[in-house]
């Protein structure tokens, strides 16, 4: 029987490892085919494109570190509540070190990528638009605006390694035993607390971004797929009577100069704008023609019902995500120990349907990882279908869009600097929806229950299986490490408290507007684009 429970459970490590690995390779191939479809092919650089790819997947082999964790913590102990066989104290410490390593080595990437390479590669061919300008001045100005994201990267790591999250014992120590203090506690927390609070404070940028770009996608990407977009000939239709009145426009200013006289400054300027308006849609008429007679056009028409499904059921999913964050919030402010505690809260006692669904599916492997694998799936493509959507503005200047075979270096690096940082904001999202089980995953643990027998009239003391909580022992549950890394400080939980609060109300807004909103034009108003060119007809947004 032993034999087979170890054999049981190294096959469930294996496999467990195996979708992993698997998962690790669908993402890099996703990258590389997600980076190529949308980087403009006249612009497009090696270094650039290099870049985008590597951190876009950095951020999906992020997110998916956190099902990791919890499967790892959770593969330590039997559903009795008793620690495998294996997992002594020593093991359980690697384990809990490598995942920890693991953390480490990811988000030094991230503040790399978001601090230093990514800013750095922009300013780059920022200056490279320059023709005057050699490669060793680009390097050198790139640098120079890079040295700004590393200031800050280090003011970042040197505020969180010496906030004090424990005060001294003794209150009347010196300013010097309290700086010694500050020291011995940086050293035993071995960078963990800076490295957490430069993390955090991406995470609440992260947090903005999810709140401009994933809850209106949530809304935007169902109801896109449902709708379509609108009949090619229709539109073409339209566009010819178009053209038909803007021609008769153009001869009648013109008639005014029949008898040699010039026309007046008000005319020309009219004449002039109607000429260039015609030109638009004549450039437009030949590409509805391509994208009316093209077999890609054919091909989604046949998908059209399968589209129709998938809204449908990502509208399902929305509204599962949004429900269950309204309940957990809910649940926080009715609850928690208030904002001093960063609204914490250990327990659910207001249940939302993704924290029940979730142990349901614990009890067949490895259907709850799954699960959270696809949420976090979810929440990344919503995401990019809002920057899709919305594309990349500071305050009211519109700096980039996001289009497909037409995107810019320098704007795909933004995506991918955006997408960072909204994936660093999914563990915490993650966390509002399930806090049991992403502390936990499905670790039992022991306690003691006396029973009474009548016939004997005396009482028996019984060990039954507990769920892991806030309460038990904690040699008996082991936390996973994005918890730690999730709530070193209170003000950033805070602050995550009331941003799940306005990621719903942007969802609500976001989900009015869209029902609002009539259908795309086949060409995806591409033709409002001043880089508008024919040889590049926009056929895959049908």
């Amino acid at each position: 029987m032993a034999a087979a429970a170890a054999g049981a459970a190294s096959a469930e490590l294996v496999i467990g490892w195996c979708i992993f690995g698997l998962l690790l390779l669908a993402i890099l191939a996703f990258c590389w085919i997600y980076v190529r479809k949308y980087q403009s092919q006249r612009e497009s650089e090696v270094v650039s494109t290099i870049t985008a790819i590597f951190s876009l997947a950095i951020a999906l082999i992020t997110s998916a570190l956190l099902p990791v964790d919890i499967f790892l913590v959770s593969y330590m102990k039997n559903q009795n509540g008793t620690f495998k066989d294996w997992a002594n104290a020593n093991v359980s410490r690697q384990i809990e070190d490598t995942v920890l390593y693991g953390y480490y080595t990811l988000y030094s990437v991230i503040l790399f990528c978001v601090f230093f390479w990514i800013p750095f590669v922009y300013f780059y061919y920022e200056e490279k638009d320059d023709d005057d300008t050699g490669k060793c001045t680009q390097v050198k100005m790139a640098l120079k605006y890079t040295l700004g994201f590393v200031v800050i990267c280090a003011l970042l790591l040197l505020v969180g390694a010496f906030v004090p999250l424990n005060l001294p014992d003794n209150k009347n120590s010196t300013e010097w035993e309290k700086v010694k203090f500050l020291f011995e506690e940086l050293g035993s927390s071995h960078g963990l607390a800076a490295l957490s609070f430069s993390i955090s404070s991406l995470t609440l940028v992260g947090m903005l971004a999810a709140i401009i770009y994933t809850a209106y996608g949530m809304s935007a990407l169902p109801l896109n797929l449902i709708k379509g977009t609108r009949n090619a000939a229709y539109e073409r239709l339209e566009n010819t009577e178009d053209i038909e009145e803007v021609e008769q426009h153009i001869q009648t200013i013109k008639s005014k100069s029949k008898d040699g006289r010039p026309l007046p400054a008000r005319d020309r300027r009219a004449l002039k704008q109607f000429e260039e308006r015609l030109r638009t849609l004549r450039k437009r008429e030949r590409r509805l023609e391509f994208i009316e007679n093209s077999w890609w056009t054919k091909f989604c028409g046949a998908l059209r019902p399968l589209k129709i499904i998938w809204g449908i059921f990502f509208i399902f999913v929305a509204l599962l995500f949004v429900i269950s964050l309204f309940l957990s919030n809910l649940d926080k402010a009715l609850h928690s120990a208030g904002i001093d505690s960063g609204f914490i809260i250990f327990g659910a006692n207001l249940s939302n349907p993704l924290n029940m669904l979730l142990p349901l599916l614990q009890t067949v492997f490895p259907l709850d990882y799954i699960l959270i694998t696809i949420i976090i799936m979810y929440f990344i493509f919503t995401s990019m279908a809002g920057i899709r959507n919305i594309g990349i503005w500071f305050f009211w200047i519109r700096l980039y869009k996001i289009r497909r075979g037409r995107t810019r270096p320098q704007a795909l690096l933004f995506l991918c600097m955006i997408l960072l940082l909204i994936v660093l904001h999914t563990s915490y999202m993650i966390y509002s929806l399930a806090p049991q089980y992403v502390m936990y995953g499905s670790q039992n643990y022991l306690i003691e229950s006396n029973m009474t027998y009548n016939d004997h009239r005396g009482n028996s003391s019984l060990s039954v299986p507990k769920r892991c909580d806030a309460d038990a022992p904690e040699d008996q549950c082991t936390v996973t490490r994005t918890y730690l890394f999730l709530h070193k400080f209170w003000f950033f939980s805070a602050a995550y408290y009331f941003g799940n609060w306005a990621f719903l109300g942007v969802f609500i807004v976001g989900f009015i507007v869209s029902c609002c909103k009539g259908k795309k034009s086949v060409l995806e108003r591409v033709d409002e684009d001043s880089d508008l060119s024919d040889d590049e007809p926009s056929l895959y947004s049908v």
